[in-house]
């Protein structure tokens, strides 16, 4: 995972990177004017790791995490919870470096679809989410505080007749499983957000019980609480330490634990892998023999968030998203296969699509783009542009703002699985080891009840949902 603060030419204009290995993700550094190569900045994982003449340390656990993002600090955080285990999570940069720290935050249901193969991990993980931001409260915190909570209710948009339809249709079906939902007409979406302008035609799918977070916040919380245990001897960090193999049994089908460039971490119960949209080369990466495993097609795709930072020229009342988000969030690559990298490149597939949503602080947070393009963490400007102008067709008033002035743009990788479901569970042809990963834009969302899941199967407990649309087993040719 990683994160690059690039300058600009305007003092009041920085670009965030995040996609997956550096340092921190508060450094800056200069714009190098060199070929893009997506390993350059990342440590290379070998199959074999080099000698070197620095003593290698070694450390027993019972579980090691690899990838520190929400996801692998939430499995982290539910095995020490709910186990007496020892956990070791490693990182090739630091917590919140990779496309956690990109992510808009929403806790949503509307834009999801009841009775689909995610639905049940999508409430799941919003119920576990709801029942943490009680918790602290309880505890006497300020859920805002500790996650950047805001219970401000989701509206997903239309603006021509035949969007406004699928809406009504969309809210029965919300309404059918249980969910408080709502068609608001245009008229009475102009109520709800006086500067949202859809025309005559267009609608909503309201649902007021939807949330958002904060995904820097909630990390340091997670983080903070998983510290609470290193006195007990049960957690361990080892950040800007790259995973370069897997330690295996003499007869190669047991994995033992995790070789960083530093350490030998064995691991008694299981090695998670959970490193977003690098899971996929990495798995390749760590085994001599990689073809013993199904190949697990999470990609990298990459999108951008503008980040307005105490915006006043408008006022947003609801997490908003455009209709469209949903097509283009499922849409696939042109020819439905994976390619190599340069191949991806020369597809360069993109799109665009409205959501805006408004944080703890007052920041305007504006989105969003999805682009097949590898690993390539370079900033363009007529994306930026783009988002922008796609914003302004929702929100007027954004029209007579400079976008070059005054935000700050994120840039992460999600881990894009082509089924649309991400992947959960156990290796079939190595015991021990467990992949999470390819929620691509719903890792926040879906975090905790991956990390139940996980948990769960480690411990050898019953499910709490049903594991198999995201198992590995026969998934994958």
């Amino acid at each position: 995972m990683e994160a690059i603060s690039l300058p600009s030419t305007n003092p009041s204009f920085s670009v965030r990177i995040l996609s997956s290995s550096s340092f921190s993700f508060r450094q800056r550094f200069a714009v190098s004017s060199s070929p893009f190569n997506p390993w350059r900045s990342r440590p290379r994982l070998r199959a074999r790791p080099a000698r070197s003449a620095v003593a290698v340390q070694k450390s027993e656990h019972d579980v090691v995490v690899v990838g520190a993002g929400i996801v692998g600090l939430a499995v982290a955080r539910q095995l020490l919870l709910s186990s007496d285990l020892s956990v070791a999570v490693v990182d090739a940069a630091v917590p919140c470096s990779g496309a956690t720290g990109a992510g808009q935050g929403y806790i949503w249901t509307v834009h999801k679809t009841p009775g689909s193969e995610t639905w049940d991990l999508t409430l799941r993980s919003k119920q576990l989410w709801e029942e943490l931001a009680e918790s602290i409260k309880n505890q006497g915190r300020d859920p805002a505080e500790a996650l950047g909570w805001k219970k401000t209710g989701s509206l997903l948009v239309g603006r021509t007749l035949e969007e406004s339809l699928a809406l009504e249709e969309r809210v029965r079906l919300l309404n059918q499983a249980g969910l408080r939902a709502e068609y608001l007409s245009a008229s009475s979406l102009k109520l709800e957000e006086p500067a949202l302008e859809i025309g005559k035609e267009g609608g909503a799918a309201f649902v007021p019980d939807d949330c958002q977070i904060d995904a820097s916040q909630t990390v340091s919380f997670i983080e903070e609480g998983n510290k609470q245990f290193t006195c007990q001897g049960r957690y361990v960090e080892f950040y800007n330490d790259p995973a370069l193999s897997l330690l295996r049994s003499e007869h190669g089908q047991t994995v033992e634990g995790v070789q960083t460039s530093k350490n030998n971490l064995y691991a008694k119960r299981a090695v998670v892998i959970a490193a977003g949209a690098w899971s996929g080369p990495l798995m390749k990466s760590l085994l001599i023999q990689p073809n013993i495993l199904p190949d697990v097609p999470v990609k990298p795709r990459k999108g951008y968030l503008l980040v307005l930072e105490n915006f006043k020229k408008i006022q947003l009342n609801h997490g908003v998203m455009e209709a469209g988000y949903t097509d283009h969030q499922t849409a696939t690559l042109s020819n439905g296969s994976f390619t190599s990298e340069a191949d991806e490149n020369d597809q360069n597939i993109s799109s665009i699509s409205m959501t805006a949503t408004l944080d703890v602080r007052g920041n305007l947070l504006v989105g969003s783009s999805r682009q097949f393009i590898g690993f390539n963490k370079e900033m363009d400007e007529s994306i930026v542009q783009r988002i922008w102008d796609r914003a302004g067709e929702y929100f007027p008033a954004l029209k007579s703002h400079n976008i070059k002035e005054d935000k700050n743009i994120r840039i992460g990788h999600r881990p894009y699985m082509p089924d649309g479901k991400p992947v959960i569970g156990p290796v079939p042809a190595l015991q021990n080891l467990f992949l999470a990963t390819g929620h691509e834009g719903s890792g926040l969302s879906m975090a905790l009840g991956t990390a139940e899941m996980v948990a769960d199967m480690i411990l050898g407990n019953s499910e709490t949902i049903d594991r198999t649309p995201y198992s590995v087993q026969g998934r994958f040719s």
